[in-house]
């Protein structure tokens, strides 16, 4: 809306929407701001060094721009014809030569020398306090702390659904402040700790940016690249895949937490602890009932931004309510939930747990009009992972 031209909208409309408007649009601490001209504040030497390699060379460049213009503009204005200026007429003059290569040379090697420090100085990943990979999906950021405090947490980042549905309605007067910036898991760092970013991506390029800490590195399937960042301030701070990476690349927020040490180390306690109480046995036998209200869950956070809550569908995504697919044999459902189908289209959802995957495939299978009665086991998911996909019509739930 902020993009609306008001040259044809009647005053008392324009001050209407202003008003309306005015109470919704605010700063967001860590995130963009309103009016924004410059770049991020920064809260890493990266991003305070990028800081003043933008006016550097924006001064440079302007100076440049008004001494050039400026004796361009007085010699046409001062030499006009209607004056009465004759043309010189010489050849050529070796000092002019020389000032005009030597000069540029200096100006160029006096602003490479600290953009280069700067440079090097980004891909420095070593020494690393926290190393932490970060995958691309679409459309969501998985994360698994590989190395230092917390290793052995992962997790995965989803744009918290109640905004999904705000977007959705159109409705965004009264958005929040943190509107489509809002995750379910941010990602949680220490302060005054070197992190590196190792990142790659599941399906398409995605790319991992937040601009408070002056990074941003593509995540691309089949490689691995890393960047790294030391935070100097704690506090709340939020990017965006900056990548195009299909419809919903507008819906893949970067949310980082930045703690301090003590509770840094309060968190890890707590995350662990919660990990630890939801390792979920893939032997154990889960009744319909309970497979069904876990499923509506992993629905909620993965699947609904495209099939809808209603199980709908929209546009080119194929409805689950009614689906012959879902109504199915379980093993085509399974298929599709963890190899993707339509060329990514319907990404992969490997990386969730088999208990997860389990749980979304039975309640889609037994919500809204498809009442199939199939059970689909956690089990079933982990031979599934080994290419043994069950056959017939699963196991009918008892009543």
């Amino acid at each position: 809306m902020k993009n609306i031209s008001t040259k044809l909208i009647p005053w008392g409309l324009t001050l209407a929407m202003t008003g309306s408007l005015a109470h919704a649009v605010q700063d967001l601490p860590g995130g963009p701001a309103v009016n924004q001209l410059n770049l991020a504040p920064p809260v890493t030497r990266i991003a305070v060094e990028q800081h003043f390699l933008h006016w550097m060379m924006l001064i440079i460049c302007t100076v440049i721009f008004v001494g050039v213009f400026g004796v361009m503009f007085y010699a046409i204005w001062k030499h006009r014809k209607s004056k009465g200026a004759q043309a010189a007429n010489f050849h050529e003059s070796v000092t002019v030569e020389i000032a005009w290569t030597v000069v540029p040379f200096i100006i160029v090697v006096l602003m490479a020398l600290p953009a280069t420090k700067v440079l090097v100085a980004q891909k420095d990943t070593t020494n690393a306090d926290l190393t932490i990979k970060v995958t691309g999906y679409q459309w969501k950021w998985g994360y698994d702390y590989l190395n230092g405090e917390g290793e052995g947490l992962s997790y995965v980042s989803t744009l918290d659904s109640s905004h999904r549905v705000l977007s959705d309605s159109g409705n965004v007067a009264n958005a929040p402040v943190d509107y489509l910036l809002k995750v379910d898991n941010p990602l949680v760092v220490p302060i005054n700790k070197k992190v590196r970013v190792i990142t790659t991506a599941n399906d398409v390029i995605h790319s991992f940016m937040v601009p408070a800490f002056g990074i941003k590195q593509d995540a691309i399937p089949g490689f691995v690249r890393d960047t790294w960042f030391k935070a100097e301030k704690a506090g709340d701070y939020y990017g965006q895949c900056a990548e195009l990476c299909g419809k919903e690349h507008a819906y893949m927020p970067i949310h980082v937490k930045v703690l301090s040490a003590a509770d840094y180390t309060a968190w890890v306690d707590g995350e662990k602890k919660k990990a630890a109480a939801k390792q979920d046995d893939p032997n154990k036998v889960w009744s319909l009932q309970d497979l069904v209200a876990r499923g509506e869950k992993v629905y909620a956070a993965n699947c609904a931004a495209c099939h809808q809550a209603n199980g709908k569908g929209a546009g080119p995504i194929k409805p689950l309510d009614g689906s012959a697919v879902v109504q199915g044999a379980p093993a085509e459902m399974m298929h599709a939930v963890l190899e993707g189908r339509a060329n990514g289209a319907m990404p992969s959802w490997k990386q969730l747990s088999d208990t997860d995957l389990a749980a979304v495939v039975t309640f889609a299978k037994n919500h809204w009009s498809n009442k199939t009665g199939q059970v689909v086991q956690p089990a079933q998911f982990v031979a599934a992972r080994g290419g043994k996909f069950p056959e017939g019509g699963g196991a009918a739930a008892s009543q």
